[in-house]
């Protein structure tokens, strides 16, 4: 099913945005920022926890931004990020270093940007898309 107009320019809105914050914490990660070690220090996954996250958003974050690849790019944005939020609730708290929950709040909006572009594009999930599409056309 193809997407109206309004759909795919918010999709497109909520994949650079994701795409873009994923992105823009790429460089504290990799740089080693005292934050990044910090969170992956408490989480006993310094320094392997903060690479390997980041190389997953990077993929994540350039899947996001093709558009044959945004639902896979939204399905692996949002399992890291779940998982960040889980973090964040369960061992960091919602504050990281007196960031006022910047890190938190950031990880909230990908989380909910991959899922509403899954929702609008839920018709081209691998695997589910398929079924999506059937009961949509059955109904």
């Amino acid at each position: 099913m193809e997407l109206t107009k309004a759909q795919l320019v918010a999709s497109w809105i909520l994949r650079l945005v994701a795409a873009g914050i994923l992105l823009q914490t790429l460089f504290f990660k990799f740089t080693g920022a005292e934050e990044s070690k910090y969170i992956f220090s408490t989480l006993g996954a310094e320094p392997w926890g903060r690479i390997g996250s980041g190389i997953v958003e990077l993929i994540a974050a350039i899947l996001l931004l093709i558009p044959s690849t945004a639902t896979i790019g939204a399905l692996l944005a949002a399992g890291t990020m779940s998982g960040a939020i889980l973090s964040h609730l369960t061992v960091l708290g919602i504050e990281v270093k007196n960031d006022r929950g910047l890190l938190f709040t950031l990880a909230v909006i990908v989380l909910l940007s991959c899922l509403s572009v899954l929702f609008i594009q839920r018709y081209d999930i691998p695997f589910l898309g398929a079924k999506l599409r059937s009961h949509a056309a059955a109904g």
